[in-house]
């Protein structure tokens, strides 16, 4: 008797896998907006904010509430003229730190904000999440969709199979499809 592996056995199996190596999980509806345990406000957030600002406070607790939220700012308002600039601002700014300005008894310094802690990864926070859904809606980013309007046409949706989150920064996507399936390609995936 053969026994059919599914791509949805194949994703927990992933998950559990990911969960021996030290990451918690989440399934994704229950984070979503609308969920049991939200961590999102909108379904056009991909980073999980709340996270990340503990993360942020947790890695530069020398740095001042104010610059720190300077830093989330900043990473949430990457301004490059396409996707591929804005993801290699975003990864500067991830492995070089975050600029910030330290005002002090009337004199201002720079330093640096970080998001991962690169020296001692045990100070991370280690998250994998599977059916996490993304809508982006079609006319502007100011536009907050829901799955609904997805199928008026109004906004498009993604729902990779896993995404792997550092301090609530969704750095890495899986996509797992059955290499048995003839029609299964990177354009069909999501």
């Amino acid at each position: 008797m053969t026994t059919k592996i599914t791509e949805d056995a194949i994703e927990m199996l992933a998950i559990e896998r990911l969960e021996v190596e030290g990451y918690s999980y989440l399934y994704g509806p229950d984070i979503a907006p609308d969920g049991s345990i939200p961590e999102r406000e909108s379904y056009e957030d991909v980073i999980l904010l709340g996270r990340v600002e503990a993360a942020i406070a947790r890695l530069n607790p020398a740095i001042p509430p104010t610059a720190r939220l300077d830093a989330l700012r900043q990473i949430q308002r990457l301004n490059a003229p396409d996707l591929i600039a804005n993801n290699e601002a975003f990864h500067r700014l991830l492995t070089d730190g975050i600029p910030v300005t330290l005002h002090k008894d009337g004199s201002a310094r720079g330093d640096l904000v970080w998001l991962i802690d690169f020296d001692h990864p045990e100070n991370n926070d280690y998250l994998v999440v599977n059916q996490f859904t993304v809508v982006s809606a079609s006319t502007s980013s100011a536009y907050t969709a829901s799955p609904e309007l997805v199928e008026g046409g109004m906004a498009r949706q993604k729902r990779p199979d896993v995404i792997l989150f550092v301090n609530g920064l969704p750095l890495v996507v899986i996509e797992l499809k059955n290499a048995g399936d003839e029609n299964a390609t990177v354009f069909s995936a999501f």
